[in-house]
C-alpha cells in the first residue's frame, strides 16, 4: 500500500512539475503581448517577467525550513492553488480593459461623415479626445499575478522531492527524480506551442468582427489572445492540486530487506538532510558556516561564472521571441513556436541524454566532468557568435530610416514631413503603416500624401500618394496598401541560417549540462547550504534584474514609440534592426565572455586540489573524483531538484 501510494505521490507531483512550467513558459512566450497590450516599455515588461522571482524568494526560505513540520502534501496542494489564481489574476485585466483599440489613422477618418472618396490627406489626425484611462495602470495586475504565482510554485521543488526522499526506497529515489525532469521537460514544449497558438488568435477573438480589423499578426500592433494561455495554465494548475489532497502527511518507509530498524533510522537522518539545502538558506545566517564558505575559493568562483552565465541565458530567453519578431518580420506566434518546438525539443533532450551517456561511457571525474562541461559550453558561446553576421537590414522606412526618395540618412537627419506631404494635416505620432509599391514603408497612408480611399478592412488601398511620386517606382502606381513592407528574399534566408544555429548551439550546450551538474555535487565543499545559497543568489540577481536591465538597453534602440489617449507614450512600434541585434547579442556576449575566464581559473584550482589530495588520480576514473555511492547520488539528486528550473529555462 505505501508503495502504491508514493507512486501516486510521484504522479502528481511530476503532473505539478509540469503544470508549473508550461505556467512559466506562457509568461515567457507573451512578453511581447503584454508589452503591446498595455502600451508599457520592454523595461516595465521584464520587471513584470522578474516578479515571479520575487514572489519565490519572498516565500522560499520560510516555507522550506518549516513546511516539513506540517502536512507536506496539502502545503503542496495549497502552493497549486495559488499558483492557479496567480495565472487567473495575470488574465483578468483583459476582461475589465474593454476591446483593445490599435492606433489607426481610421478613426479619425470615421469620425467624420465620411466616403469612400475622402481624402485622409484633408482629415486632421491631431484632433483626438482625450479620455484619461484606468487601463493604463492595469499591468500591475499582470504584475500581482506573476509574483502570486511565484508563491505558489515555492513549495513545491523542496517539499515534494523531501518527501519522496523519505518514503521511498534508496534504490529508487534517483530514478524518481529523473521521472520528474522528464516530464518537467515536457511543460515548456507545451507552453511554446501554447503561447504560438494563442499568439496567432486576435485578442478579442469572439467579441469583434475580425473582417473590421485592419492588422496582421505580423503588424506591430497584433495583440494575441495572450489572456488565453494563463486561463489554461490556472485550470491546469487547479486540477494539479486535486490529487496531493488525498495523500497522507507520512507513509511508512519502504524498508529494505531484513533493515528495518536501520532503514527507519537512515530515513529520519535522509529526511532531515533532504531538506538541509533549504533550511540551511535561513539558518545558514544565523550561524558561520556561510562565511567559511564564502572564503572558500573555489565554490566563489564557479558561483560568480553561473551568475553570468544565467543572466545572460534568462536575457536572451525572455527577449529572443521578441528578438525574432523584429531582427527577421516574423509573426508572435512563428516565434514562439521557433523558439519551442525547434530548439527545445529535439536538441536539449538529445544533448542532456547523449551528456549523461558521455559520463557514463568514459566513466568521467570530477576533472573530466569540468572539463568537458565548460569546453561544450564555450564552444556554444563559439557558435552564438554567428548570430552577429546573420542579421537583416531595417526596414525601410520614410522619415525613419530613408528620406522619402528612398535615400538612407542618419537617425538624428530624419523628418516625418517632406515636400510630398507638407500640405496635408498629418499626425506625427501614429503608426498606421503602409506600403507602397517601391518598396518604402510609410509611416501613414495621410504621411504618404494620399487622396483616396477604397475598401474595408485588410483590403483597404490608398490612391493618389503623392510621395509615391518622387521616387522610382518601376511600376508607376501610386497606390499603397496596409502594413510594413516584407524583409527581403535574403532576410528570409538569414531567418533560416539563425534557426539552425540555434539549434546547434543549444545542443552544444545541453550536451555539458549533465556533467556540470556532477562537477557541481561531488566537490566535499558544496553541501546542503552551497546549493541552497546557490539557487537563492541565481533568483534574486539574475533572476530579477536581467529582463530589466536587458528591456531598458532594447527600448533605447526605438525609432518609433506608439501613442496612447491623451498623448502618452505606448509601446515601442518599429526598432533600429542594427541597433538592436549588436545591444542584444553584445550583451549576451559581454555577460558570458568574462563567464569563461572565471570558468578557466576554476577548472585549474579544481584539478590542483585534486590533484594535490592524490597525484596518482586520473581524470577518467579514481574512486576520488566520483564517489559512485548513495551519499553522492543524494547530493546529486539534490541539487537537480533545487536548480532545475533555472537550468531549464537558460537551455532552452
Amino acid at each position: 500500500r505505501s508503495s502504491c501510494r508514493i507512486k501516486v505521490f510521484l504522479f502528481a507531483l511530476s503532473f505539478s512539475y509540469l503544470c508549473k512550467t508550461l505556467s512559466g513558459t506562457v509568461m515567457k512566450s507573451s512578453i511581447t503581448q503584454i508589452e503591446r497590450r498595455f502600451d508599457i516599455p520592454s523595461s516595465v515588461a521584464g520587471l513584470i517577467d522578474g516578479s515571479f522571482e520575487m514572489g519565490n524568494l519572498l516565500v522560499m526560505a520560510f516555507v522550506s525550513y518549516f513546511g516539513a513540520k506540517f502536512h507536506r502534501p496539502k502545503i503542496i496542494a495549497l502552493g497549486c492553488c495559488i499558483m492557479s489564481a496567480g495565472s487567473i489574476l495575470t488574465a483578468m485585466p483583459h476582461f475589465f480593459m474593454g476591446y483593445y483599440k490599435y492606433e489607426t489613422a481610421s478613426h479619425a477618418v470615421l469620425s467624420v461623415n465620411s466616403t469612400s472618396s475622402l481624402s485622409p490627406c484633408s482629415v486632421d489626425q491631431n484632433v483626438t479626445d482625450c479620455v484619461k484611462a484606468a487601463a493604463s495602470y492595469m499591468w500591475i495586475y499582470v504584475l500581482l499575478g506573476n509574483l502570486l504565482r511565484g508563491v505558489g510554485e515555492s513549495p513545491i521543488t523542496p517539499l515534494g522531492i523531501s518527501y519522496l526522499d523519505d518514503f521511498a526506497k534508496e534504490e529508487d529515489s534517483p530514478f524518481y527524480i529523473a521521472c520528474l525532469h522528464t516530464v518537467a521537460m515536457i511543460g515548456p514544449i507545451m507552453g511554446y506551442l501554447l503561447g504560438s497558438l494563442c499568439a496567432s488568435l486576435y485578442v478579442d477573438i469572439g467579441f469583434v468582427d475580425l473582417g473590421s480589423i485592419t492588422i496582421t499578426p505580423k503588424d506591430s500592433r497584433w495583440v494575441g489572445a495572450w489572456w488565453l494561455g494563463f486561463i489554461i495554465s490556472g485550470i491546469t494548475n487547479l486540477i494539479a492540486a486535486i490529487p496531493f489532497c488525498f495523500l497522507p502527511k507520512s507513509l511508512k518507509k519502504q524498508e529494505e530487506e531484513n533493515n528495518d530498524n536501520i532503514s527507519s533510522d537512515l530515513s529520519k537522518i535522509k529526511g532531515d538532510q533532504s531538506s538541509m539545502c533549504w533550511k540551511n538558506v535561513t539558518t545558514g545566517y544565523l550561524v558561520s558556516k556561510n562565511i567559511f564558505l564564502f572564503s572558500n575559493r573555489i565554490y566563489v568562483t564557479f558561483l560568480c561564472c553561473s551568475l553570468l552565465q544565467f543572466s545572460s541565458f534568462i536575457g536572451f530567453l525572455t527577449y529572443k521571441p521578441k528578438y525574432m519578431e523584429q531582427q527577421y518580420g516574423q509573426s508572435a506566434s512563428k516565434s514562439n513556436f521557433v523558439t519551442g518546438e525547434l530548439t527545445a525539443l529535439p536538441a536539449v533532450s538529445i544533448g542532456i541524454f547523449l551528456g549523461g551517456l558521455i559520463m557514463k561511457k568514459y566513466k568521467l571525474g570530477m576533472i573530466g566532468a569540468t572539463k568537458f562541461g565548460f569546453g561544450m559550453s564555450l564552444m556554444s558561446f563559439l557558435i552564438t557568435l554567428s548570430y552577429f553576421f546573420v542579421g537583416c537590414e531595417n526596414h525601410v522606412v520614410a522619415g525613419l530610416t530613408v528620406s522619402y526618395d528612398g535615400k538612407p540618412v542618419a537617425r538624428h537627419e530624419t523628418s516625418s514631413f517632406s515636400v510630398c506631404n507638407s500640405d496635408c494635416k498629418c499626425a506625427t505620432n501614429l503608426w498606421d503603416p503602409v506600403c507602397g509599391d517601391n518598396g518604402i514603408t510609410y509611416i501613414s497612408a495621410c504621411l504618404a500624401g494620399c487622396k483616396a480611399l477604397t475598401g474595408h478592412g485588410k483590403n483597404k488601398v490608398y490612391h493618389n500618394c503623392s510621395c509615391m511620386e518622387i521616387t522610382d517606382s518601376q511600376s508607376g502606381n501610386t497606390s499603397v496598401i496596409l502594413g510594413q513592407c516584407p524583409k527581403s528574399d535574403d532576410c528570409s534566408r538569414k531567418f533560416i541560417y539563425y534557426t539552425v544555429i540555434q539549434v546547434i548551439s543549444a545542443f552544444f550546450h545541453a550536451l555539458g549540462a549533465t556533467p556540470l551538474y556532477v562537477a557541481m555535487c561531488v566537490h566535499p565543499e558544496l553541501k546542503s547550504l552551497a546549493v541552497g545559497l546557490y539557487t537563492l543568489i541565481m533568483r534574486a540577481l539574475a533572476g530579477i534584474p536581467a529582463p530589466i536591465y536587458f528591456g531598458a538597453l532594447i527600448d533605447r534602440t526605438c525609432l518609433k514609440w506608439g501613442s496612447r489617449s491623451c498623448g502618452h507614450r505606448g509601446a515601442c512600434r518599429i526598432y533600429d534592426s542594427d541597433a538592436y541585434r549588436y545591444t542584444y547579442l553584445g550583451l549576451i556576449a559581454g555577460l558570458r565572455l568574462p563567464s569563461y575566464f572565471l570558468a578557466f581559473l576554476f577548472y585549474t584550482m579544481v584539478k590542483k586540489q585534486y590533484q594535490a589530495k592524490d597525484p596518482k588520480s586520473t581524470e577518467n576514473g579514481g574512486q576520488e573524483s566520483v564517489p559512485m555511492n548513495k551519499e553522492a547520488n543524494s547530493k546529486s539528486n539534490e541539487y537537480l531538484s533545487s536548480t532545475s528550473d533555472v537550468e531549464r529555462e537558460s537551455r532552452i
